[in-house]
């Protein structure tokens, strides 16, 4: 069933408070989904957050290089 813009208000003017509220805070949900939707990651904000990261990255593949070489090890002993 398609829905008109008539028929909604129709509906909601049978709505309790209780119910117009719940309507109110999705029709808000609705407009921050189309607000997400339409932000655009400009890389120039981005690089120095990968900057920022990059050692510590860096750190935590190093550290997990040992665990991986040990499991290696592991599989040709089998």
């Amino acid at each position: 069933m398609l829905a008109t813009s008539e028929s909604l208000k129709q509906d909601i003017e049978k709505l309790t408070d209780e119910q117009l509220q719940q309507v109110a805070e999705f029709i808000a949900f609705l407009r921050f989904q189309e607000k997400r939707k339409r932000i655009i990651l400009d890389p120039v904000l981005l690089a120095p957050l990968a900057t920022e990261f990059s050692e510590e990255d860096r750190a935590l593949a190093e550290s997990g290089m040992g665990d991986y070489a040990d499991m290696l090890a592991q599989e040709d002993q089998l």
